[in-house]
């Protein structure tokens, strides 16, 4: 009983981790990268950037007619994957 006890609390504190970890900033240069591939598409602005389940994610970007939309980018390429109106 004490094992499954203890496991049960290691199970929830790994996961409460890993959640916590979840998203993260992206290191400045990459910051830079995607702010300059988000000119290039079009925004004018955004609210954050973060890494989060390996895609970088951006959400309430902002594009020249001033609608608004979260952004999934692929990390290694910068590429729109996904592109959800809000």
């Amino acid at each position: 009983m004490r094992l499954a006890t203890s496991l049960l609390a290691l199970t929830l504190v790994t996961g409460l981790t890993a959640t916590a970890r979840a998203d993260e900033k992206l290191p400045p240069d990459q910051q830079a990268k995607v702010e300059a591939m988000l000119r290039q598409e079009g925004f004018t602005k955004w609210k954050e950037i973060e890494l989060d389940d390996g895609m970088i994610e951006v959400d309430d970007a902002i594009d020249a007619n001033g609608k608004q939309f979260d952004l999934k980018l692929d990390p290694k390429t910068l590429a729109v994957v996904k592109r959800e109106a809000e």
